[in-house]
Parts: C-alpha cells; structure tokens; sequence
C-alpha cells in the first residue's frame, strides 16, 4: 500500500478500499514491509535489491487469508475441504480486489504472498523482473533451479516436473 493513500484527497478512498475489502476477508496491514520514511540511505541501499521498487514508497503490506483447520487426507474427521478452501479462496480474491481497485499495480511481499498470484513476474520484482530475467538466464541456462513463480520459472509446468521451452 503506497504512501500515497495517507495524503488529504486520497484518505477516504483507502478508508472506503479497507471498509469494502473487510465484507470479504479479514484484512492485516504489517507496517514493518514498507519503507515510506525510511533514512534516504535506506531507500538508496534497497534500490539496488531485487524487490519490487513499490517497496520504496509503500507505507503497509495488506495480508489477507483463510484456512481450515489441520488437514490429514485419509483420518475421518480431518480430511481437507476442496469446497472450503474454493470459497475461502473467492472470499480473499474479493477481500483483495476492493484493494487492488486503489492500487491497481501494487507490489507484493513474495515470502507471503497468494500462490496463484495473476502477473507475480511484475507483483514480486516489478520493473526489475528483465534484469533479474537475464541473470537468471546467464547463470543458469539450462534452468536447473527454480521455484514456483519464481524468476524464469514459467519456463516450466505447472507442477515443475518439464521444462516448457
């Protein structure tokens, strides 16, 4: 959430985005992940890291999630809801859009972050994300190590086990 939210003619959106997405989901703002205000040499030496420089600005990260309860496939009583977890997905899907509605191209924290992320290349690095792609390239070309919606891994299936190109 960018600082921007907190100036005079933008507050009452944020209030409303906040009001709107909390009919969905509960909603936690960790103030901790942004660095609106931080020393200049802060904001100087993050510049240069892989994240996505919405970091520099943003005020807040919003988080909101569900989940049920222990899950053990096979012990009655404890078997995971498919069901469940669609509509809870829908609920934070809704939560979320009510904000992404103010900030429609916002960062994301990648350590805690929505595993379907939609456009995760420009949510987890933004514009560094070619940069990152390269380097990746460079020094791994063969595409030996990745990770789910990591840099260059849509070079690979869904479930990571063949290489797509």
């Amino acid at each position: 959430m960018p600082a921007s939210l907190l100036e005079n003619d933008a507050q009452q959106r944020l209030a409303d985005a906040l009001f709107a997405s909390s009919r969905y989901s509960s909603v936690e703002l960790h103030f901790n992940k942004g660095l609106a205000g931080a020393p200049p040499d802060a904001i100087a030496g993050a510049k240069d890291t892989a994240m996505n420089p919405a970091v520099l600005t943003a005020l807040a990260l919003a988080i909101a999630g569900d989940a049920q309860g222990p899950a053990y496939p096979g012990i009655p009583g404890h078997e995971p809801s498919i069901v469940a977890g669609r509509k809870a997905a829908t609920r934070v899907h809704q939560c979320m859009d009510q904000l992404r509605a103010i900030v429609p191209n916002a960062g994301s924290y990648v350590s805690e972050s929505n595993y379907f992320e939609n456009g995760w290349q420009h949510s987890y690095w933004g514009s560094n994300y070619p940069r990152l792609a390269e380097i990746k390239r460079k020094y791994d070309p063969d595409g030996l190590f990745f990770v789910h919606n990591g840099v260059d891994s849509e070079q690979w299936s869904a479930d990571g086990f063949t290489k797509l190109t």
